[in-house]
């Protein structure tokens, strides 16, 4: 006899690790840009340049990249500048090795950037680092068995979820925006922001589709205008394909994007003006295929003539929960900074989330963090200024039959984010948080992996009696006497005179030893 042996590819995490990093340092605006007056806003990126496993040890090696837009001491007018401030860090990471794979997550949890003077920035940030080593193991099932000796066994389906393919990739993107007409020529650009909303994968046959919509604005120096600051933004909806060998329809995509490099360049016009800002950025992307299978494996076996043993291997086997989304609705008032520079007009507002829980709650996962809304805004006098706002949420994403022990990512991103003008110092937002998530349920299976067959026992079979009336307990199967006493089901069956294996508790089952 011989087992049929199918191979269940799943992923675990097998690794965890954390560390924070104090990130400061003083730097000096460039002799070509003139003085600051006002910070206006500022935003920062961690690039890393490698993530290397030693043993036990994890290196990361990067920097911290902050651009920063100012009032210059020249009314109306702005400017920017970055800070790039290096960094490298040892994370003590049991069980890891050389050359294993680690997944890194990183946030900015505070940035904080102040003036020392006209010429001199100060810059100070916390940056949080979540790493796993993710592992990929493939587990032999017995799903069949081919023998000509008489033999009893069973089945049981198991609702699965396989990793098929786990790679990063980018996705390119290029798109030109020209100015309306009643904007003047681009000088120079002085400051932008790319975010994407709406972003959807699918799987298809040997590719992965995505859509969404960019958003971008740009302030930049008129051509001609008295050096004054001017703005323009817009909306634009992408589509495109990514490549991906093994990709399948119908299968689960859990796809993490994030902004990469991004290029922004003003280019000519059909009539040779400088009206046309053109947007190249680089999505990268982590990306999961799954896919679901009711499995048949064989649950357990046993003989009539051979004594036959399943040999059985625990493993924890991942089926879906849930792959979903759910949307926080967010409508508060908020008052400007700086009251001493009331609102006249209101420019772009962006906001950022950050995520400080989340924990499994009854049926469902309960999120808490806070949304910052940055908003610039021209005052009276013809300046920009700025005003930042932090709005806390707390939202609990609905994910039925959830339980400590589930496995289950989360991704977030703001959807829509609208700012309007009460009045000259307070502000009406709105904002759609968007949270998508993929739940797994983890149960732990013995799975037969191989058999042990040997001559039946002459002393243990011949204590057996003949024939005897077994009387059913609680609990009890045919399938439980018939491996009991070396007697096939059907025989069990027919003797008995049952259609079905269905038996309860005080039944009286006539076993006959041999065939009948």
């Amino acid at each position: 006899m011989e087992l049929v042996k199918k191979k269940i590819h799943m992923d675990r995490i097998s690794s965890r690790a954390g560390t924070q990093v104090v990130l400061e340092e003083d730097v000096n605006i460039s002799d070509n840009k003139p003085d600051a007056s006002y910070l206006l806003n500022s935003k920062g990126e961690i690039i890393m340049e490698e993530i290397r496993a030693g043993e036990n040890v994890v290196n990361l090696r990067g920097r911290l990249v902050v651009s920063i837009l100012y009032l210059t001491d020249m009314e109306g007018t702005c400017a920017s500048m970055e800070a790039v401030i290096p960094f490298e860090e040892r994370v003590n990471m049991e069980g890891v090795s050389n050359g294993d794979l680690i997944l890194t997550d990183w946030t900015i949890e505070d940035l904080t950037v102040g003036m020392i003077n006209s010429r001199k920035i100060s810059v100070q940030a916390v940056a949080s680092f979540g790493l796993e080593m993710e592992e990929h193991v493939e587990q032999d099932a017995a799903v069949d068995i081919y023998h000509e000796e008489p033999l009893e066994y069973r089945k049981r389906t198991y609702p699965i979820v396989q990793l098929v393919l786990q790679k990063k990739d980018i996705f390119r993107l290029k798109e030109e925006m020209e100015l309306s007409g009643n904007l003047p020529n681009v000088f120079q650009t002085i400051w932008h922001h790319i975010s994407f909303d709406h972003v959807e994968f699918k799987a298809l046959e040997e590719k992965i589709s995505i859509q969404g919509e960019m958003r971008a604005f740009f302030l930049y120096e008129g051509e001609g205008d008295n050096d004054r600051t001017l703005w323009y933004e817009n909306t634009v909806p992408f589509s495109g394909i990514i490549e991906c060998h093994g990709c399948r329809e119908n299968m689960i995509p859990d796809i993490r994007y994030s902004l990469g490099q991004c290029n922004v360049e003003v280019r000519q016009d059909f009539d040779g003006e400088e009206r046309v800002f053109c947007v190249e950025p680089v999505l990268d992307l982590d990306i999961h295929l799954y896919e679901e299978e009711n499995m048949e494996v064989l649950s357990d076996i046993y003989g009539v003539d051979k004594e036959i043993e399943a040999l059985t291997t625990e493993v924890q086997l991942k089926s879906l929960l849930l792959s979903g989304s759910g949307k926080c609705k967010i409508a508060e008032h908020a008052k400007i900074q700086n009251t001493e520079m009331p609102m006249y007009q209101l420019i772009h507002s962006e906001g950022e989330i950050q995520i400080e829980e989340q924990a499994v709650v009854e049926n469902g996962i309960a999120i808490t963090g806070t949304m910052t809304v940055t908003t610039l805004y021209l005052c009276s006098s013809r300046s920009i200024y700025a005003t930042k706002n932090m709005m806390p949420f707390q939202y609990v994403i609905e994910a039925e039959n959830i339980t400590p022990t589930s496995i289950f990512k989360l991704h977030h991103s703001i959807e829509q984010l609208t700012v309007t003008m009460l009045d000259s110092d307070e502000l009406d937002v709105k904002a759609a948080l968007q949270f998508k998530v993929i739940v797994f349920a983890v149960q732990k299976s013995n799975l037969i992996t191989d058999i042990k067959v040997e001559e039946l026992d002459l002393n243990k079979l011949s204590e057996l009696p003949g024939m005897v009336i077994y009387i059913a307990g609680q609990g009890d199967t045919l399938w439980d006497i018939g491996k009991r006493y070396y007697v096939p089901i059907a025989q069990l069956k027919e003797v008995n005179e049952l259609v079905t294996e269905d038996i309860k508790a005080g039944d009286k089952i006539l076993v006959v030893k041999g065939s009948i």
